[in-house]
C-alpha cells in the first residue's frame, strides 16, 4: 500500500490550506482545521460511513449538507473557536476532496 493511499493529517491540512483564500488560510489555524476533520469524522462514524460494509454511492453527496450543518453546529459549541459557516463549508468541501484525492491512488 502506498503512502498516499493513507489518510495524513498533516497531509490533509495542506490540501485544505490550498483550497481556502490565503487571507483565510492565515487566519484559521491547524487545530481549528483539525477540529473540523475531527468533527467530519465523527459523522462519519454516527452515520455508518465507518463500517467496513459501507458501500460509497453516488447518493452520499446528498449528505455533504447535512455534514456541513453538524461541522458548524459542532463549532458554534466550541464557542472558542472562531471559523464561519462559509469557511467551514469550505473546509469541509476541501477535506473530502482530499479524502478522493487519496482513494485514487
Amino acid at each position: 500500500m502506498s503512502e498516499l493511499t493513507r489518510f495524513d493529517e498533516d497531509e490533509a491540512i495542506k490540501f485544505i490550506r490550498q483550497a481556502l483564500p490565503q487571507d483565510k488560510s492565515a487566519e484559521i489555524s491547524d487545530d481549528e482545521i483539525l477540529y473540523i476533520i475531527d468533527c467530519i469524522w465523527d459523522w462519519y462514524e454516527k452515520n455508518g460511513y465507518l463500517e467496513i460494509n459501507a458501500d460509497v454511492t453516488d447518493e452520499e453527496e446528498l449528505h455533504v449538507d447535512d455534514l456541513t450543518a453538524y461541522v458548524v453546529k459542532e463549532l458554534r459549541r466550541a464557542k472558542e473557536l472562531n471559523v464561519s459557516a462559509e469557511d467551514a463549508e469550505t473546509i469541509v468541501k476541501a477535506e473530502l476532496q482530499y479524502e478522493e484525492s487519496i482513494e485514487d491512488f
